[in-house]
């Protein structure tokens, strides 16, 4: 008998490691998703890998979470789901990533290859074309239908994910080529590394002269810069030019809220777009000057722009400008090393009395008109949300009327600190997103702000946020329906119609799920949320109250 040990039988591989190993050599640290049966071999490679793996219980929510993972992370979050109605479940969070520009890697698998082509051949889940559902809604659109396919579709997935501007991919795998067993060697590295944008010199040349020589240059920030990382650079050139800076609600804290020349984000306010209109060369920096972003397209720029986008489509696609395709960090840096050599020209010299004094002017006019309208109770709501997070804390607001308030009058005190759903504007986004803000960064508490309507398309997390022990403090505006459709429908046509909704007891059903909860009142609500926060794991807040909108200015323009 041979006294020699024999060697261990080594693990058989299939296509799902090959997946989960090309997704730890580009970087990867966790995964967001949920299984199901055609892409269950790349769920058991996950047992034999070093992700970390957090499972939602609805593949929307799942993708909502590593929407805000890749805010929060500035780099890509892969997302793992099983084929048709699992994959068609992202949609709705996948259209939320493109309009913020998140950098998702969803990864599906398909039918066994023997059904893929059109024909109908009756394999559960079977759709006649599954990427076609994504085509219209992601960046870009990938498929391996063999093993050896699988690494490098998904770094040029990888890649186009995480190209400027950032966004959204759709890779689907055939189940049958996940379950393969492979017999090659580990994937150990892979490079996608993507292009950097970088913006031509002569137009970086044409953008300093006119910046240089304007009188009353104004900056409009939008998300594109806190996506680049692009806040310094903006900062400087901001006090280069003594040039006035409002942010987009995507680009809130952007720019220092407090700052001599912060507009901040009052964009839905008419004393704010006269302001932007009246500038005699306003530089848009990181967005498309869109529906929210323009008063509703109520915006008539009366001097020149010079836009500088990432995203090519945006470019100039609602005002004629000096265009500038280029990242917004490297386009900035550009301008302040540009406009840093030259003698100023005539900026400012039109402001009467001070760029300074004109932004404090303009402030105040807005707070007298909100101060007119007598919302004293939302004012108060939101001043005890900003009084009770802490500084660095970071904040996700579903589609309700106190986020709204906030993208216009919260100070997210610091960068990358407020995200929400005003992209694609769908309910349901806060919590899930919340629950991947706290995977990110687990040693900060997270706010999730919702209202009780958009509160039930998430219940399911409350069991996630138990799971993993998150710490994330959920607030829930209860107002009996959807509050912001009960305003516009009431406004529009005298009363309101399918609005009003019967809602369960959410601190009875967040203490179900084992989460500590309370309910609590305007008066309360400083004192009660600042306690959940610091409270260890997730737990909830419900305030009854009917909040209000400002009167909008944009109807009368």
């Amino acid at each position: 008998m041979s006294t020699t040990e024999s060697s261990p039988t080594p693990a058989k591989r299939n296509g799902g490691d090959l997946v989960v190993e090309s997704l730890t050599a580009l970087g990867a640290s966790t995964v967001f998703g949920l299984p199901g049966q055609h892409a269950l071999g790349v769920f058991d490679a996950l047992r034999r890998s070093a992700l970390r793996y957090v499972g939602l219980r609805v593949e929307n929510n799942a993708g909502f979470a590593a929407d805000a993972y890749a805010r929060t992370t500035h780099g890509v979050a892969p997302l793992l789901v099983s084929t048709g109605p699992g994959a068609l479940m992202t949609l709705a969070a996948l259209q939320e990533a493109a309009a913020g520009s998140a950098a998702v890697l969803a990864i599906g698998s398909q039918v066994p290859l023997a059904g893929i082509g059109g024909g109908r051949h009756g394999y559960l889940h079977e759709l006649t074309d599954q990427s076609a559902s994504f085509r219209g809604v992601v960046k870009s659109v990938h498929t391996a239908r063999t093993a050896s396919q699988i690494p490098s579709a998904v770094a040029a997935a990888w890649e186009s994910a995480l190209s400027a501007p950032h966004g959204p991919v759709w890779l689907e795998i055939p189940q049958d080529v996940l379950l393969a067993e492979v017999d090659v060697p580990p994937v150990t590295q892979l490079d996608a590394t993507p292009r950097e944008l970088m913006p031509r010199p002569e137009l970086i040349a044409a953008a300093a002269d006119r910046l240089t020589q304007a009188g009353r240059p104004v900056i409009l920030a939008g998300g594109g810069v806190v996506r680049a990382g692009a806040e310094a650079e903006l900062l400087a050139l901001a006090e280069q030019l003594r040039a006035p800076v409002a942010t987009t609600f995507g680009g809130k804290g952007a720019f220092p809220w407090e700052h001599p020349l912060s507009l901040r984000s009052w964009l839905e306010d008419r004393y704010t777009t006269a302001f932007l209109e009246d500038a005699d060369t306003l530089l848009v920096v990181g967005s498309g000057l869109g529906e929210l972003s323009s008063n509703y397209h109520t915006f008539r720029p009366r001097g020149r722009v010079v836009q500088i986008e990432a995203d090519l489509g945006k470019l100039e696609s609602n005002h004629a400008a000096l265009g500038i395709h280029a990242d917004a960090r490297t386009a900035l840096a550009a301008l302040v090393k540009e406009v840093g050599g030259r003698d100023g020209g005539g900026v400012g010299t039109a402001y009467v009395p001070t760029p300074e004094a004109a932004v404090s002017d303009l402030l105040a006019r807005v707070r007298d008109r909100i101060a007119g309208q007598h919302l004293d109770l939302e004012q108060q709501v939101l001043a005890s949300v900003r009084d009770a997070l802490p500084d660095g804390a970071v904040s996700c607001w579903d589609m309700t009327i106190l986020a709204y308030w906030a993208w216009s009058a919260f100070d997210p005190r610091r960068t990358n600190a407020l995200h929400s759903a005003q992209g694609a504007g769908g309910l349901g986004y806060g919590f899930p997103a919340a629950l991947g803000v706290a995977v990110a960064d687990p040693a900060r508490p997270v706010l999730a702000v919702s209202g009780d309507g958009g509160a039930m398309y998430s219940i399911a997390e409350l069991a996630t946020a138990r799971q993993y022990d998150l710490p994330v403090t959920w607030l829930i505006v209860d107002d009996g329906g959807y509050g912001i459709l009960r305003e516009y429908m009431t406004d529009a046509f005298g009363e309101a119609t399918a609005t009003e909704l019967t809602r369960p007891d959410f601190v009875a059903l967040a203490e179900s799920f084992g989460v500590p909860a309370v309910r609590t009142s305007p008066e309360q609500l400083r004192t009660d949320l600042a306690a959940a926060l610091a409270a260890p794991g997730p737990s909830v807040v419900v305030l009854p109250a009917h909040l209000r909108m400002f009167a909008p200015t944009h109807l009368n323009s």
